[in-house]
């Protein structure tokens, strides 16, 4: 995050304010709220910013001593960054430790990273994916951004001293003249937005696209770009010349209009700017294809609009966005940026959906916390208080347990105070929030029946603690129903109680991450509401599940098989018995998207791998109204797959589709909450006994 002004820069009250709505735009994502599916553009807003002001500050540098003070920039972010971020983890791993262990496994490499500023790469590389909320996310998984900027402040530097020093031999030893250098970052920035364009599938997780450093530097480029045209020094001595000569004769007014003529276009560029941000995070999600396409790019031209002219003296846009509450968080941003996600994480039930009690009562606690943090940890670290009290130490008289004491009571004691603040905050939220932690991971067995087990979640979707699979890529939620209550319902009826008995005694289930949560622990603790017990409830002997996030019948992504290699593998095993498909939702977004084999030609190659045994498939639904995971393209799956019925005698299907409730849906649209899950397991068990019964023969093709 942008450090506030130090000695030396101007400070442009516009630009706190800016920061305050990126990172107010943040929460709102992280809190679900409905209004800001597209929330999370505040980080490319942070981008552009953090490219304008570090680029502005080194060059106001250069034009000052002729040269860059790297190793004083660099003191100065570590200064800026680190002791609170320290704290902040410190405090996580205090919280994970006592009250949530089922999260300690997966925190440890976590905090290495952050402390390394890798943590994108580090998601990255473990498969990690920052979208999907199937899995319960990790406290620390917003350091990504954080590790963008600080890997950008690290390369930046000596990328932009070359190009100062090319532009000092052109102009034969003489300073100024950096302007055109804004054409080759320009041309980087194009560069990166590139990259992302030709690694982006959109039937895929975006998070390596998201995160990336090379992709992402596009947004702290044009920041970057913006500060060689249009620096502060130039922007504050054009207006300061235009008040100037506004006060002068006839020339002087003239001077004055065009001035102000300038003022009046920059405000309204930055009008214009921040409609366009606000639309992207009222319109956009995270798995909106524009965003990737170009939508990035538009968001951070967009930005530098506005900065152009917040950096302004007279603009409107400097005043408005410099009111005072704005100004406030926006100083503080940082904290809140690092507090926000572990307090959100922390205190929320699995899986909870948009609940505005507990976002307001999560984000004051995160304000508070940050205001502690800035008072006690970021502003006496910026003002020297570590070497204070590092002189101090050394001149201390070690002889005196009185000036032991005093030495160590310095500053240490700020420290502390926020420590404990922090934690006395978390838990204060806790309790007002109704939180609980996590069941410990692997608690609850699939028990004896499950003769078969998951296979590794692909790249691009999160594992939860303990290793619980996770979910695929889906579309952005552009228009989604309220999801119910995720607490866990109770168990439902067994389906043997209504005298449901199939003739199966073996069931092969086959799935993606729709079927996840119904074999999940960490979703239903109560075993008898899991999916291997709701086959046992209706006579299944045998239950083979092979369930995989991000599946469908024809696409392989790396490290995985793909529904019909499953389907094969099982035949090549020997198994024999009845099938249950539950795939379908990934194969409706890829045909959408353009995939070489239709429905129908997926469906013929499923069934092929079923040699003629029962088979049960699951229909498709999704809440969502656009992309390729729109409901549009689950019905005209779910269409394919009733006009195979008369294909094949041995077909039945569950329309799932028809009985399934908005309220039963997680904020995503397409996976569900733990009570969903566990009425969807039941149905698909009820569904089994109704296509296959253990007495005389089912009627039709659809079963209700």
């Amino acid at each position: 995050m942008p450090e506030p002004v130090r000695a030396g820069q101007r400070y442009m009250p516009g630009l706190d304010g800016l920061r305050a709505l990126a990172v107010l735009a943040v929460i709102a994502f992280h809190e679900q709220l409905g209004w800001a599916p597209g929330g999370l553009l505040g980080v490319g807003v942070f981008f552009t910013l953090s490219g304008y002001l570090i680029t502005d500050l080194l060059l106001g540098q250069w034009a000052a001593a002729g040269r860059l003070k790297l190793a004083d920039f660099w003191a100065r972010r570590a200064r800026r960054l680190l002791p609170a971020l320290f704290v902040m983890l410190a405090v996580v791993a205090a919280w994970v430790t006592l009250a949530d262990r089922a999260r300690l496994a997966g925190l440890r490499g976590a905090v290495a990273a952050a402390a390394t500023y890798s943590s994108n790469w580090y998601l990255i590389i473990q498969g990690q994916s920052y979208f999907a909320r199937f899995a319960p996310p990790a406290p620390l998984d917003h350091l990504w951004s954080l590790a963008v900027e600080e890997q950008f402040y690290l390369a930046w530097p000596w990328l932009l001293l070359a190009g100062l020093l090319a532009a000092r031999k052109a102009r034969r030893g003489r300073p100024g003249g950096v302007a055109w250098l804004a054409l080759p970052t320009l041309a980087l920035a194009a560069a990166s937005a590139a990259t992302m364009l030709a690694l982006y599938h959109p039937g895929l997780d975006p998070t390596r696209v998201y995160e990336g450093t090379d992709t992402r530097a596009a947004g702290l480029l044009i920041g970057a770009a913006l500060a060689m045209a249009w620096p502060s020094r130039r922007a504050a001595g054009r207006a300061g010349r235009a008040g100037r000569a506004g006060r002068a004769g006839r020339g002087g007014r003239h001077a004055g209009g065009s001035a102000r003529v300038r003022i009046v276009a920059l405000d309204l560029a930055a009008a214009a700017g921040l409609a366009g941000i606000g639309l992207m995070i009222w319109r956009t999600g995270q798995y909106s294809p524009f965003l990737y396409r170009g939508g990035l790019v538009v968001l951070s031209v967009a930005t530098a609009a506005v900065i152009a002219a917040a950096a302004t003296p007279g603009a409107l846009t400097g005043r408005v966005l410099g009111w005072a509450p704005l100004r406030w968080l926006g100083v503080r941003s940082y904290a809140i940026y690092l507090w926000h996600y572990p307090v959100i994480v922390l205190t929320t039930p699995a899986n909870a959906t948009e609940n505005l009690g507990r976002a307001a009562g999560q984000t004051a606690a995160t304000i508070a916390i940050s205001a502690v943090s800035w008072r006690f940890i970021e502003q006496p670290v910026r003002r020297g208080a570590l070497g204070r009290a590092w002189t101090q130490l050394r001149a201390a008289d070690w002889r005196t347990a009185a000036a032991r004491r005093a030495v160590l009571a310095a500053r240490p004691a700020g420290l502390a105070a926020v420590t404990g603040g922090a934690a006395v905050l978390l838990v204060a939220c806790a309790g007002l929030t109704g939180a609980v932690p996590a069941p410990p991971a692997g608690s609850g067995g699939s028990g004896s029946l499950a003769a078969g087990s998951a296979l590794p979640s692909p790249p691009g979707n999160r594992a939860p603690a303990g290793g619980a699979p996770s979910g695929p890529a889906v579309s952005p939620a552009a228009s989604l129903a309220p999801s119910a209550k995720s607490a866990p319902p109770a168990s439902p009826a067994p389906a043997a109680a209504a005298g449901l008995r199939t003739s199966c005694r073996a069931v092969a289930h086959i799935g993606d991450s729709t079927s996840e949560g119904m074999i999940s622990a960490d979703y239903l603790p109560d075993p008898a509401q899991r999916l291997q017990a709701q086959y046992a409830d209706v006579g299944v002997q045998q239950v083979r599940t092979d369930i995989v996030g991000a599946r469908s019948v024809v696409e392989t992504l790396p490290g995985t098989t793909n529904g019909y290699t499953a389907a094969q593998q099982l035949d090549t095993a020997g198994y024999h018995g009845c099938w249950v498909i539950a795939l379908g939702t990934n194969d409706a977004a890829d045909i959408a998207i353009g995939a070489p084999d239709d429905a129908a030609a997926r469906i013929r190659e499923m069934m092929s791998a079923a040699r003629g045994q029962p088979v049960l498939w699951v229909n498709v639904i999704s809440l969502l109204t656009s992309g390729p995971y729109a409901e549009s393209s689950m019905q005209v799956w779910n269409a394919a797959l009733q006009g195979a019925c008369s294909h094949y005698p041995n077909l039945r299907v569950f329309d799932w589709a028809t009985l399934a409730q908005p309220s039963w849906f997680i904020s995503d649209g397409i996976h569900y909450t733990p009570a969903g899950y566990a009425i969807r397991g039941q149905q698909i068990a009820d569904a089994l006994a109704r296509a296959f019964p253990a007495t005389g023969r089912s009627k039709g093709c659809t079963v209700s």
